[in-house]
């Protein structure tokens, strides 16, 4: 689970656009009807959609004078030791070299577009000038296919990592053609992918989501594929107590299907059968090539491992890529959570579920850092100090875990996070039988963190909170993380069958929900999951839960202690926590950018839940938060929220929401929670007046430039790049190596 930065401070994934007139950018698309190409893996993609000719919306442009941070890493590397290195190096590697595999999880032409521009990039030596001349194309031009490069190296594929939403280059096909042009490879792909790259039509394809109306790359293949398809695959798996997360499914002209698991071996394994009668057949070597070098690669880091658990974890991970075992994958994380704080931490597989319109499928993530001693102590008191701290949560004993298992808490600086985008915060395992009985860890990334534009505009704070805002927003957000992630992700029971008549609770006298007084009567049954009973609202409720854990327990004055807030520090507790709801509430208005006004749907899933935040706050009442505009179209919108009735108001309506979510997801009451999740993410027509002032003052997404490791003499030296979309890309570039040489597809 993650906790993404927005700005300074907000989260992750899914979005949809403005429908709202917008800005037209005088690119055209031309008209398509079919678009075919095979990609790695032979898994042919047929796109049978028309488009007609249409001006592009702008918020489908990609990002202008994006910023670009550097993830500062040198000092924390250089006090690391030889074995140290290498052991970092090896596991690096091994996340770069999933880089293919998060490509295409995104869409059909990502992974050829990432060959198209590192062609380009290395015919020219990352010097982007030589283009206007070698092109015939003007500086401009030029400008703006190194800023849709750049974004697309970011985001590994050309949906917003934050958003899901694709995004199309600023300059007309013609002259990306000619950019094109100044290499064979990249000639040969432009032809391939140049329709897809431009398709914004129907609109649909312009979202991640449920085929064949939105784009997903976790159905390859499957031009007739349904939800009800895919729902109905998933029900098989659910009932088979299989595990997808490191699979894509395909089906067939017959209407059969084939489960493609992510490893380095091939072959078919074992065939279930849906309700209907149409086979699934399971099929091994899904990511072959990368699935090999990735183990290669940890084999090599398990040679390094600092001590036994660690070179354990290495070769659960190994025989996870190589036999395509999430069995190994799930014992490799139990020797994670028994790794106790380690000098190098680190986390490889597939993790997160949020990019997969059914929320089981995982999308690849690889990532390496060193941990931060000292900011790792604050962390390490709230640990300590958890299990005073869970009970004070609006919920009886029974709806939590028997014993809280002391989880691993770490302030960590990356070296390397290779994935679709790079979270703040992370508490994972995922699996919810490890979780429930070994724990989990929680790292918080320090230098994602403090990673900051000095470009950034704080919007919708009043002018005489603005100063108090900027300084204090940082110190606020870790204790957000710090709350969301411990007792937020780390907190609550899951009521089930755990197998045939063997439950984890008094099934003969259920707990009594604090809601009606009355026993429940719903709990997981055998083989089911959270994520299998909420399906693809949970994502985004447990970021819901997890947040509302955090604004609960953050007004608690021994909380704020333990993060060093008192009357008496620079930054005041009081202080501290009037930014942390007005950052909330800011988050809240914010989100409306991902909310779609056409089809009353949300996208991104932290989003979605921060704007649900809002609307409990705004309807704490008293005008405890009140959204003040006098201009006609909102252009002077701020956010007042008042102080002085966080405890008395604020925290009251938290309770009361953060109550109902527990105890409904507790329960597997999907009935209940579905209903109140939708309920509090409804946009009525009241909200969705300041929907437009939002897009006009929304900012682009900041972008990391991460540093490579390289084996010199038996050591490793590590080599950064500058803090620009040309450094971001030569960074790529540098990368062959391990990513694997471009392919002309």
């Amino acid at each position: 689970m993650h906790v993404f930065a927005r700005q300074l401070g907000i989260f992750k994934r899914l979005c949809r656009f403005n429908i709202h007139t917008p800005r037209i950018s005088p690119l055209t698309s031309r008209s398509v009807s079919i678009y075919n190409y095979n990609y790695t893996g032979g898994y042919k993609y047929r796109y049978t959609r028309a488009m007609t000719t249409a001006a592009i919306p702008s918020h489908l442009l990609a990002d202008a004078k994006a910023p670009v941070c550097r993830l500062e890493i040198q000092p924390h590397f250089d006090h690391l030791t030889p074995q140290e290195k290498l052991y970092a190096h090896h596991i690096s590697r091994a996340s770069f070299a999933g880089t293919r595999v998060v490509l295409r999880q995104v869409s059909p032409e990502s992974e050829p577009l990432f060959d198209l521009i590192l062609s380009i990039a290395k015919h020219v030596d990352c010097n982007f000038s030589k283009l206007s001349s070698q092109a015939n194309v003007s500086d401009d031009d030029v400008t703006k296919f190194v800023e849709y490069a750049s974004q697309v190296l970011a985001n590994l594929g050309n949906y917003k990592s934050f958003g899901d939403q694709k995004f199309v280059p600023r300059i007309h096909r013609d002259v990306f053609a000619k950019i094109a042009a100044v290499t064979p490879t990249s000639k040969s792909i432009w032809e391939r992918i140049h329709d897809a790259v431009y398709q914004v039509e129907p609109e649909g394809i312009t979202l991640l989501g449920y085929p064949p109306d939105h784009m997903s790359a976790y159905y390859p293949d499957s031009p007739a594929i349904t939800k009800a398809d895919i729902t109905a695959a998933g029900e098989t798996f659910v009932k088979n107590g299989v595990l997808v997360e490191h699979t894509r499914l395909k089906q067939l002209p017959d209407g059969s299907f084939e489960m493609l698991v992510a490893s380095e071996k091939t072959g078919e394994g074992q065939t279930y059968e849906t309700a209907d009668g149409r086979k699934i057949r399971t099929v091994y070597g899904d990511h072959k090539a990368e699935m090999k070098v990735m183990a290669d690669e940890l084999e090599k880091a398990g040679g390094n491992a600092l001590n036994g658990t660690q070179g354990k974890m290495m070769e659960e991970y190994v025989k996870s890529f190589r036999e395509g075992s999430l069995e190994a994958h799930k014992e490799s994380q139990r020797y994670w959570i028994k790794d106790i704080g380690p000098t190098i931490e680190t986390n490889i597989g597939f993790i997160e579920t949020y990019r997969d319109p059914a929320g089981t499928k995982a999308y690849f993530e690889g990532w390496v850092a060193v941990v931060n001693k000292e900011r790792t102590k604050v962390f390490g008191k709230l640990v300590e100090r958890a299990g005073d701290f869970i009970p004070r949560l609006p919920w009886s004993k029974e709806f939590e875990k028997d014993k809280f298992q002391k989880p691993d808490f770490t302030s960590l600086e990356v070296l390397t996070f290779n994935s679709d985008g790079i979270p703040a915060g992370i508490n994972i395992p995922n699996y919810d039988d490890i979780r429930m009985t070994l724990g989990f860890k929680n790292v918080s990334l320090g230098n994602v963190l403090n990673a900051k534009s000095p470009s950034e505009k704080i919007t919708f704070i009043d002018e005489k909170d603005l100063a108090l805002f900027e300084r204090l927003r940082g110190p606020a957000f870790e204790l957000q993380v710090g709350l969301h992630e411990l007792l937020g992700h780390g907190s609550g029971k899951l009521l089930q069958e755990t197998e045939k008549g063997v439950y984890n609770f008094d099934k003969d006298h259920p707990p009594v929900s604090p809601l009606d007084g009355k026993p429940v009567t719903t709990y997981y049954k055998v083989g089911e999951t959270w994520g299998s009973v909420f399906g693809a609202t949970a994502a985004s409720y447990e970021e819901c839960r997890a947040e509302c854990v955090a604004m609960y327990l953050c007004p608690d004055r021994e909380i704020l202690q333990v993060f060093g807030h008192t009357d008496d520090t620079e930054a005041a507790a009081e202080d501290v926590l009037y930014i942390s709801y007005l950052q909330m509430a800011r988050a809240g208005l914010l989100a409306l950018e991902f909310w779609d006004p056409k089809t009353k749907k949300w996208g991104q899933a932290h989003m979605r839940a921060r704007y649900s935040i809002l609307q409990c706050f705004l309807s704490a009442g008293d005008d405890f938060v009140k959204l003040h505009s006098t201009a006609a179209d909102h252009s002077d919108l701020t956010i007042q929220l008042d102080r002085t009735k966080i405890r008395s108001h604020g925290l009251k309506a938290v309770e009361s929401y953060l109550q109902k979510l527990h105890i409904f997801k507790a329960s597997a009451d999907v009935a209940r929670g579905t209903a109140l999740y939708d309920e509090m993410t409804s946009v009525d027509d009241n909200m969705a007046r300041f929907r437009d002032v939002v897009m006009s003052k929304k900012q682009p997404r900041k972008q990391f430039v991460q540093a490579n490791t390289v084996a010199v003499d038996g050591g490793v030296v590590l080599k950064e790049y500058e803090a620009t979309q040309e450094g971001l890309v030569r960074s790529w570039v540098e990368r062959e190596d391990i990513v694997g040489k471009v392919r002309s597809h």
